[in-house]
């Protein structure tokens, strides 16, 4: 039954995607590829946004984010709010503060989202008994988190192998590292750095909104914080390469738990030798856990992955 009952949601969220309303934008120019295919993951939209002058004249960097159907207009979102993406950069594009920026909103695979954005390989390194248990995870101790074994590595194939194609052929596009930034929040923010982990020679910058250090819904015996601290320590590309690592946390619902599991990787990018021109926490006393927080902070990433890129 259980299976079933996922089944039906996946069929609920395609359509549901299908037929979805195009968000409106107050400035720029937003474009759909609807069901976009993949060998990798299940179907989703794309919403790509064009910068206000955009000509394929010139050549612009790209931002891909995760959550796609988020970011642009809160009538068409769940919870009727979004991170005014179009607005915010347009803003930041009229003050002279970075350059046009295409932004790839990639839709997640709605009850797939959990396994497409939780980092695979830290996942793995845990024993087979705390595998499984955070398999058996629930939100609010009913909805399961998990639908599908963890496919995080598959959904960065398709970003790179798939999407990041497409948009270079289709756009006139910056194809190097140096103009590839990925950003997310919340378990967007998680597969944001493993992102720039995985693939160091095709991003160039992550930002990291509300990073969902503890993976479920309990800090309580939670290995994952330890896991994922243990993969950075392994993985993270050198900062004298010119990467860019911007964090975040707020203080209220569900980002009360973060601070001190960001304090722990703040500690290992110091190890690591990142320094402030490379790599920034933040801390948003009062800030909740929600698309209208980001929105008021989004300017913040997106200066300093743009400034301290040199664009």
């Amino acid at each position: 039954m259980e299976k079933v009952i996922v089944f039906l949601g996946l069929i609920i969220t395609s359509y549901c995607q299908v037929n979805a309303q195009l968000p409106q934008v107050s400035a720029g120019t937003l474009q759909r590829v609807e069901q976009f295919s993949s060998r990798y993951v299940a179907p989703r939209n794309i919403d790509i946004w064009l910068p206000p002058g955009y000509n394929d004249q010139q050549k612009y960097p790209v931002l891909y984010m995760h959550d796609g159907q988020m970011l642009f207009d809160s009538v068409t979102t769940w919870n009727k709010q979004d991170w005014m993406v179009d607005e915010i950069i347009t803003s930041l594009m009229t003050e002279g503060v970075i350059p046009g920026v295409i932004v790839v909103g990639v839709w997640n695979g709605g009850a797939l989202r959990h396994c497409e954005y939780f980092p695979q390989q830290p996942f793995q390194s845990l024993t087979p008994q705390e595998q499984e248990a955070i398999y058996q995870a629930t939100r609010n101790g009913t909805q399961s988190l998990f639908a599908e074994p963890i496919k995080s590595d598959a959904y960065l194939k398709f970003l790179v192998k798939e999407l990041k194609p497409y948009i270079d052929k289709k756009y006139s596009t910056y194809r190097d590292r140096q103009h590839t930034f990925i950003a997310g929040s919340s378990m967007g923010g998680l597969i944001s750095w493993y992102a720039l982990c995985e693939y160091p020679r095709v991003f160039g910058a992550a930002a990291c909104l509300s990073t969902h250090w503890i993976g479920i819904f309990s800090a309580d015996n939670n290995p994952i914080p330890g896991a994922f601290q243990a993969y950075l320590r392994q993985h993270l590309p050198n900062p004298k390469r010119g990467y860019r690592l911007y964090f975040d946390f707020g203080t209220e619902t569900l980002d009360a738990f973060y601070e001190p599991f960001q304090q722990q990787v703040d500690i290992i990018m110091q190890e690591k030798g990142w320094s402030s021109s490379t790599w920034t926490t933040r801390k948003f006393t009062g800030a909740d856990h929600s698309e209208r927080a980001w929105q008021r902070r989004l300017d913040i990433p997106l200066r300093f992955i743009f400034t301290s890129s040199g664009l």
